[in-house]
């Protein structure tokens, strides 16, 4: 699911269930040993779909401890992303000399909690959601775009270092012509942006797809 949102160049490894998973080195384990069990169970899933990624990629496997910000730790050489929600996790990785960053997001394809997207949405995009479920009632676009908001983070944070607020970044979600169930993004930074490839970015773009019950979202932040 993840992988087809990605170019090709990126390597992305994703499992379903409860599938069981490669043990956490100690370090990794020190940082969830005192964690419930659910988090310390996710916290190495995701870590198994990373190491397998990192395998395909000819790179040894090696731990991915979260730095600043919880961002992890990727090997010299690498940029990737990784996430998780109930009965999925994922993780895409690219060597650095292909991409300048990237960003990837899974969520349950349902409504948002109650008050979630008054705090997370700008008025523009609120009302851009509106007419969006007109259309398609059948996608739950509030949760598409918190997905969105959560890529847009990921790929920003590796090339910043700089918290991004919700609310600084402009989303607008679009479907592709004849396709039902999946699209692209295009996010307005409303803060100053990257410096990439010499040149500031004020966007970023990806693509989105809904399928088993998931909304998945990827961004790309190409060299040039």
């Amino acid at each position: 699911m993840i992988e087809e949102l990605l170019p090709d160049t990126v390597v992305a490894v994703e499992t379903y269930g409860d599938d069981e998973t490669t043990p956490l080195y100690p370090e990794e384990a020190a940082v969830v040993a005192r964690a419930v069990d659910k988090r310390r169970r996710e916290f190495a899933a995701v870590r198994s779909c990373a190491r397998r990624a990192m395998e395909k990629l000819g790179v040894p496997p090696q731990p991915v401890l979260p730095g600043v910000g919880g961002a992890p730790g990727w090997p010299t050489g690498l940029a990737g992303s990784m996430t998780h929600c109930d009965g999925y996790r994922a993780a895409a990785l690219v060597r650095a000399a292909d991409l300048a960053s990237l960003g990837i997001d899974a969520e349950p394809h349902e409504p948002l909690p109650e008050g979630v997207l008054a705090c997370t949405s700008l008025p523009a995009e609120a009302a851009r959601l509106r007419r969006l479920a007109e259309e398609r009632p059948d996608i739950h676009w509030d949760r598409l775009l918190f997905s969105a908001k959560e890529s847009v983070y990921k790929a920003w944070f590796p090339l910043t270092g700089k918290w991004l607020d919700f609310t600084e970044a402009d989303i607008e979600l679009f479907a592709h012509p004849g396709e039902r169930l999946s699209g692209g993004l295009s996010a307005e930074l409303l803060v100053p942006g990257p410096t990439v490839g010499g040149r500031r970015l004020g966007r970023f773009e990806g693509r989105w797809t809904v399928r088993r019950g998931l909304v998945a979202t990827a961004v790309v932040v190409p060299h040039d």
